[in-house]
């Protein structure tokens, strides 16, 4: 049963994140037959905590206030990729899952959890950019950059910022129905639902080339997305053999040029999705799917969610 929350909170913690989870569990909507949450924040590093945006912030309660919560929430903070994090906080954490508890990151609380060890060989959420340092650190975590959110129960975990607000919500629906939760979202002014798995809304989710010697290259790919090409024809643009640029393709992006096309016509399509009121077909052909049944197949395993259901996220349901 949800109802007892504690957010827990380091030095530099990022106001936004923070007030996700206030607003979400902290504010009384029983005017409006809502429930009602036992709701706290706690300090993990003192009585008065510096916020990442010039301001201080004074928490009634330190960890012990942890002891009794069924949801504990670690909101993102400034530089939590490269601190270390007091032993008690990271104590408290186990504790609460050992006993039942449900923890839950917002954006690069994440890495908390993870010191913790609550992620060894959980999937988990990252925001985009901080996926790659967050897998180096912990090895044993399985993370997934692209996506909004992962309930791995007892642990959920959330990219940034506005994923949060959707992590959050999905525990709500999940313990107290789509009612409420649905309720609590249209307060709030948000979409009541996105899928955890829905892409996050990141212009090029693949890494930069580390690299310039395929950059011209890229750039034609882009270019040239509703056409088909061949390894052998992208070489030929690099002046490089087959093999070669295969083997410096992956170097320089960290994926393949098959993934790595693939990706930026999935992109290219949420744009024309979100911007025009083409159809789906025609879509499928400026991004070179060819026709609307193998775009909606990629654009499922890659967003987590249909063309159709994605426009009308943008556009509203007479988009559908």
């Amino acid at each position: 049963m949800l109802q007892n929350v504690a957010v827990v909170l380091l030095d530099g913690v990022n106001p936004f994140e923070l007030g996700v989870v206030c607003e979400v569990f902290g504010t009384d909507r029983s005017d409006e037959g809502l429930p009602v949450y036992d709701f706290a924040v706690a300090s993990a590093e003192g009585p008065v905590l510096r916020m990442n945006s010039g301001f201080s912030l004074h928490a009634e309660h330190g960890l012990e206030r942890l002891e009794a919560a069924d949801l504990i929430a670690v909101p993102a903070g400034q530089s939590y990729a490269h601190r270390d994090f007091p032993p008690e906080l990271l104590g408290a954490l186990r504790r609460a899952v050992d006993r039942g508890a449900r923890v839950l990151s917002v954006c690069s609380g994440v890495f908390v959890l993870a010191a913790a060890g609550l992620l060894d060989g959980r999937r988990c959420a990252a925001h985009w950019k901080h996926a790659k340092d967050l897998a180096r650190q912990y090895p044993g975590v399985v993370v997934e950059p692209d996506v909004l959110y992962v309930d791995e129960d007892p642990v959920i975990t959330s990219a940034g910022t506005a994923a949060g607000i959707d992590a959050c919500l999905h525990l709500v629906r999940k313990e107290q129905g789509s009612e409420v939760a649905n309720k609590i979202a249209r307060r709030m002014v948000v979409p009541p639902h996105r899928d955890g798995g829905q892409a996050q809304y990141i212009e090029r989710p693949l890494p930069e080339p580390e690299g310039d010697t395929i950059g011209e290259v890229l750039a034609w790919m882009e270019r040239h997305l509703d056409e088909e090409v061949t390894v052998d024809q992208l070489a030929a643009h690099a002046h490089m053999s087959p093999r070669t640029f295969a083997r410096r393709f992956q170097q320089e992006t960290g994926t393949t040029p098959y993934r790595w096309i693939l990706r930026q016509r999935v992109l290219l399509a949420q744009r024309l999705l979100e911007a025009t009121d083409e159809t789906m077909d025609a879509i499928a052909g400026r991004t070179g799917f060819g026709n609307a049944a193998t775009l909606r197949h990629h654009f499922v395993r890659t967003v987590g969610t249909t063309p159709n259901a994605y426009r009308r996220t943008f556009k509203g349901p007479e988009a559908a």
